[in-house]
């Protein structure tokens, strides 16, 4: 390896597309300190090579081993200005093979594959340095045009994730993602399987990159793939998740997803609300889902993302299920929504709401917190729950409390609450 007063960034380059060609396998790249190499030598398993063992590890350039490369940090200025001249020369290139195409002369069509594999090459080395490059992302869809086989749409998949292992926010990368998925639609014969992995990965870079909320729109995105057991099957599968990154309001928006899509077909071609015996289990899943997240809400204290998500819940479970055929739920001991049920509803928030006014300074720092959210989220069931049982709500809560709670946590928006407030 070259010492750091002799590297030349472009033999760096081709030393990089080396790696790259010899180990397609590659699915973890990261950026190391100069004094990281020493380290990494010492805990690896296997004895290194005799190019890596005879070089000092303050002037190494690249770490590869067991499928990981790593580049350092000291390189990745010359590095990308190299991989930047390469790619902007292999575009020339492509670009004067087509007008020369365009203009009628022969045997063009090898120089064009030829520049177009150039620029797959160089745009793959300049996107491992800078995920964030638009166009280098454009012209690799350019030339994956040029044969659009659904082998070539899957090597750009591990291709893209591989980019997300040291970027995992970066947007172009999972637009990329999107776009390939988008492609192979309507051609792939295991679209369910490559929906499923897309889902585990997100869930995988969740985990490690967290509030990611690119990856989460992108999760969001696929459910309009998903099947319905897949739906089904999601919406149990990240309960656990859910229920340990309860701050994580990203995860709470995608079981929003996941529940409307589940219930976009309750409603008729007349646009009633009445459901078959089919998705009768729908509405068990749903109610199922409002009590778990009113056990989280008392567990966790003063999480804003679960007050947020329970509004979602309480006005799609009594919009969707307001009216429902008797007989169709029938088999799972489970009766219409009526005014009756939606009181009891309401009681119950009512008791939810006095049961967040119970905490001391001593029990649990976010106290205030939880106050003011539950107080909030009474505030807003009161506004869009009038037409059931609006005003014996707001007697039962004794205006006096609600106020009360509002002045004492948050006083600045107290003009939020002035219509409540007795003429």
């Amino acid at each position: 390896m070259e010492e750091v007063s002799q590297a030349d960034p472009s033999h760096l380059l081709q030393y990089l597309d080396s790696i790259l060609d010899s180990d397609p396998f590659i699915n973890e790249v990261g950026f190391i300190h100069p004094s990281q190499f020493l380290a990494l030598n010492e805990e690896a398993a296997a004895p290194v090579s005799e190019e890596l063992s005879a070089a000092n590890s303050s002037d190494m350039v690249f770490w590869h081993r067991d499928h990981k490369l790593g580049i350092s940090t000291q390189y990745l200025v010359p590095l990308y200005k190299a991989a930047k001249c390469a790619f902007m020369a292999a575009v020339g290139r492509y670009n004067d093979s087509n007008l020369s195409a365009e203009s009628g002369e022969k045997n063009v069509s090898s120089l064009q594959d030829l520049c177009a594999v150039q620029v797959m090459k160089r745009s793959r080395a300049l996107l491992l340095l800078t995920s964030d490059f638009g166009t280098a992302w454009n012209y690799r869809k350019l030339m994956i045009l040029r044969e659009p086989h659904v082998s070539t749409y899957m090597d750009e998949l591990g291709f893209s994730k591989l980019v997300l292992s040291y970027s995992p926010k970066s947007e172009c990368a999972w637009s990329h993602r999107r776009w390939v998925i988008k492609k192979i639609s309507g051609n792939c014969l295991n679209l369910q399987e490559i929906v499923e992995n897309e889902s585990d990965l997100v869930k995988l870079i969740a985990e490690k990159s967290k509030m990611n909320y690119r990856a989460w729109n992108h999760r969001c995105w696929l459910v309009s793939y998903m099947s319905s057991e897949q739906v089904k099957h999601e919406i149990t599968s990240s309960r656990v998740w859910a229920g340990l990154n309860v701050a994580d309001n990203s995860c709470f928006h995608y079981r929003s997803r996941l529940m409307l899509r589940m219930l976009e077909g309750l409603r008729t071609k007349q646009g009633s609300k009445a459901v078959s015996s089919d998705n009768a289990e729908y509405y068990k899943i749903y109610k199922e889902e409002l009590d778990w997240n009113e056990t989280l809400i008392k567990r966790y204290i003063g999480r804003e993302a679960l007050w947020l998500y329970r509004r979602f819940l309480s006005l799609f479970w009594v919009d969707q299920f307001a009216i429902v055929d008797a007989d169709a739920l029938a088999h799972i001991n489970q009766t219409p929504i009526s005014t009756g049920e939606i009181k009891t509803f309401l009681d119950n928030e009512v008791q939810l709401f006095y049961s967040c006014q119970g905490y001391s300074n001593n029990d649990f720092e976010d106290y205030q917190a939880q106050a003011t959210f539950s107080a909030t989220y009474m505030l807003w069931i009161t506004r869009h729950f009038s037409q059931y049982a609006g005003f014996e709500l707001i007697m039962k809560l004794r205006l006096r409390d609600l106020q009360e709670v509002l002045d004492k946590y948050c006083p600045e928006r107290s003009f939020l609450w002035d219509f409540l407030r007795t003429p």
